[in-house]
């Protein structure tokens, strides 16, 4: 192993996430000393006032990059020197590469999010989108599902009007879809029609358990994709499988946008069959742990 390099992990509620083991086991393919670590803004009772100060001591400690996770990929704009093309369009940041004195912002959630459908809905039907969730991972989203021809994409949040926002971003970029904003209110009326949904919230993550909308209005032809991939089966996505519906975990994301931000860090392509088998692996472990502890 000939070269090293320091990177991590900041969010909230993060502290069994899977990117670190993802990351360094992809490095020690590689030849490299890679050493990957976890800044819990909670665990650490924290706050988004601590963000500038914990991004300009990594860069200072000699890191090499940063991922950002929720909540944080939008206010980790206000911190940084540059911004990647996509990143500038999208306003959300999950990558920060730290390079000759700059803290330059990537966004690799669209990348990963676009690379995980092709691979797992493709042929699936594009003319009416639901997205559920307007934050930094929603624009991702978004921006993928429109760079791959959705004809019409509706935005559903919690606040209506940073739907329409998310909605109006992406207007001119993309002018052959048509874009439509909706609140919580709308959702039956929006799914009715839809061929698929988007679920990009952070609900039903391990420290997020639940649903962001009730899965009965899910019919049958009705794509279903998630965004959240701990766990790998959420209970979205249980609810959707057992109504018929054809449905894409979170793990692909998650492992493509890793992938991604690994040769952004390292300047190397990274291996996204390993790192998804690798995945798959820590998953399957942390499934057999929870079964012993349930039958102990």
């Amino acid at each position: 192993m000939d070269e090293s390099l320091v990177c991590g992990l900041i969010g909230t509620g993060i502290g069994k996430s899977l990117t670190p083991a993802m990351h360094e086991r992809e490095g020690a393919a590689q030849g490299l000393r890679y050493v990957y670590r976890i800044v819990d803004i909670e665990a650490l009772a924290l706050t988004v006032d601590d963000l500038p100060r914990l991004v300009d001591t990594a860069a200072d400690l000699g890191f090499r990059g940063l991922n950002i996770t929720h909540p944080f990929k939008q206010s980790v704009i206000d911190v940084l020197d540059e911004l990647s093309d996509d990143a500038a369009k999208l306003g959300a940041v999950n990558t920060v590469l730290f390079d000759q004195g700059k803290k330059i912002g990537h966004n690799t959630d669209w990348s990963g999010f676009g690379r995980s459908f092709e691979l797992g809905l493709a042929g699936v039907r594009m003319d009416q989108v639901a997205q559920i969730g307007a934050g930094g991972a929603g624009a991702a989203v978004a921006y993928a599902l429109a760079s791959k021809g959705v004809r019409t994409l509706t935005v559903i949040d919690a606040d209506p009007g940073r739907a329409r926002s998310a909605a109006r971003s992406l207007e001119s970029m993309f002018p052959a879809t048509e874009f439509a904003a909706a609140g919580p209110a709308d959702i039956a009326g929006v799914l009715a029609a839809a061929d698929g949904v988007v679920h990009a919230t952070p609900v039903g993550m391990v420290a997020h358990p639940g649903v962001a909308f009730d899965p009965s209005l899910l019919r049958p032809q009705t794509w279903v994709a998630e965004v959240v991939y701990r766990p790998a089966k959420t209970e979205l996505l249980i609810a959707a499988e057992s109504r018929g519906c054809r449905t894409l975990s979170g793990t692909g994301m998650a492992v493509h946008q890793a992938a991604d931000a690994f040769e952004i860090f390292t300047g190397r392509p990274a291996d996204a069959i390993r790192m998804s088998a690798h995945m798959q692996e820590l998953i399957g472990r942390e499934d057999t742990t929870s079964l012993a502890g349930a039958l102990s």
